[in-house]
């Protein structure tokens, strides 16, 4: 995984820096690099990939600057300053399109493994331009060839949610995707409605949609990529449910405080939810824990996270989570009240009520097969206790 991008100018000089995770790589690793390339007189003479003290550090050299990257592992993060090579044409983005990448650099495989360690050579770019540069239509390469001609449809949401300690719902959003997986011959045309397009804000497009007939009828007309792309994103303000509840319940006396928390579904969201997991950091206050449920399992784990695993919630019986926080000497209460998460994954269902109208497909051989599906899991959904 990729923590970090530095730029440096040719005295060193950190111009840019960019980190890419929850875990901070500190400016120093630079002026470590710094004190190799001095020592080797030239940063052309340092080898692609160096192993510092503490991580990986990947460096190119274009025009006197250096793209210096860091990770805890060697390939992707390679792969990834290979890609901004090729994305980048003097100093301007040029090629984004995911599967155009791919045409020029092969992700890396195991014949791709084998073949490096045969001939030495560990460049996965490709000798020739794709397909697509003789396009009309940059995203999609001039000869596309499938058996079947097929093409799939999902809308991915995430739900957005925070409940005060009162139950009172005080924020509710989803954001969605709608993702395609398209295996069509030649050069298809397709369109694609929705039967409630109204409930939409903020709507993105990947530059294969034609603009007018959205704005003109909020209908999405583009010629698509070959393999999977994210067609747009959108998002749904102001819902009013949540599919499930959860209610926290503390009282503390005496140096220990009591736990209550009960889960269950508020309705029917047409799916049965295939998973739900609740969440919640120990006050510092706290020494220890003793804590059961009636369904799933509890764990503490080493950052001090309470992870109650429930599954699918049984139809029988609420699942319910109790026991007792143990605090430390000479508190009587507990002052800081946790912040309860859920994570939870529905399949089968849109929580924010978008519906796909028709999928019309021209331009291809034969009929094509037509699939589409839904998904929607939890994003930053809080419960306040």
């Amino acid at each position: 995984m990729l923590q970090c991008i530095f730029i440096l100018s040719d005295s060193g000089e950190v111009m840019l820096e960019k980190q890419l995770t929850g875990h901070r790589v500190d400016r120093s690793i630079c002026d470590w690099f710094w004190d190799q390339v001095i020592a080797q007189g030239d940063s052309s003479q340092l080898p692609p990939v160096i192993a510092s003290p503490t991580h990986y550090i990947f460096h190119i050299v274009r025009e006197g600057i250096i793209f210096l990257a860091c990770a805890q592992v060697e390939m992707p993060p390679l792969m990834a300053i290979e890609l901004l090579d090729e994305m980048i044409d003097n100093g301007f983005p040029l090629t984004t399109e995911a599967n155009i990448l791919k045409e020029m650099i092969a992700p890396p495989n195991i014949v791709s493994k084998v073949l490096s360690a045969v001939t030495g050579n560990s460049s996965n770019v490709s000798g020739s331009l794709p397909g697509a540069t003789a396009s009309y239509v940059p995203w999609r390469t001039t000869q596309n060839k499938h058996a079947s001609n097929e093409v799939y449809v999902d809308l991915v949401e995430q739900m957005d949610a925070i409940i005060n300690r009162d139950g009172v719902l005080i924020k509710c959003e989803v954001y969605g995707e709608v993702q395609v997986n398209c295996h069509l011959s030649g050069f298809p045309d397709l369109t694609l409605s929705f039967a409630n397009p109204s409930i939409l804000n903020d709507v993105r497009f990947h530059p294969c949609v034609r603009f007018r007939p959205w704005e003109s009828h909020q209908i999405l007309s583009f010629v698509p990529p070959d393999g999977q792309f994210k067609l747009m994103s959108y998002r749904v303000k102001k819902l009013k449910s949540t599919p499930i509840y959860v209610k926290p319940q503390l009282t503390s006396d005496s140096g220990t405080c009591r736990l209550n928390v009960l889960v269950g579904i508020r309705h029917d969201p047409g799916k049965i939810i295939e998973s739900i997991a609740v969440k919640f950091q120990l006050p510092p206050s706290v020494t220890s824990t003793d804590l059961t449920a009636n369904h799933g399992t509890v764990d503490i784990l080493a950052n001090r996270t309470c992870w109650w695993s429930i599954g699918k919630i049984p139809k029988d019986k609420a699942p319910c989570m109790t026991g007792t926080l143990v605090l430390e000497t000479g508190l009587e209460k507990l002052n800081v009240f946790p912040t309860f998460q859920v994570e939870f994954r529905i399949m089968g269902v849109a929580l924010s009520g978008l519906q796909i109208g028709k999928l019309e497909v021209k331009n291809v051989p034969n009929q094509p097969y037509k699939g589409f599906r839904a998904l929607t899991q939890a994003g930053e959904y809080q419960i306040r206790s």
